[in-house]
């Protein structure tokens, strides 16, 4: 179902860029299992009370530049 694919390392910068935009998330909620985007992305939208397109974009978009501190 995800159009997305995250490695480790990749996920180790984006999740920061993510904490700082939604600062209430906890380790537990930013829990990445490669392979298991979806899990991810699912658990994220009911987090932050978005949908899963917005995550998915948001994550997108926090990969094109992983050395820009935006999200």
């Amino acid at each position: 179902m995800a159009t997305i694919s995250i490695t480790p390392e990749e996920w180790r910068i984006l999740k920061e860029k993510f904490r700082r935009k939604y600062n209430h998330l906890s380790d537990e909620d930013l829990a990445f299992e490669q392979g298991k985007e979806d899990e991810l992305i699912s658990r994220l939208a009911n987090r932050v009370k978005r949908t899963r397109d917005y995550v998915l974009f948001t994550l997108k978009k926090g990969l094109v530049d992983l050395e820009s501190n935006r999200v």
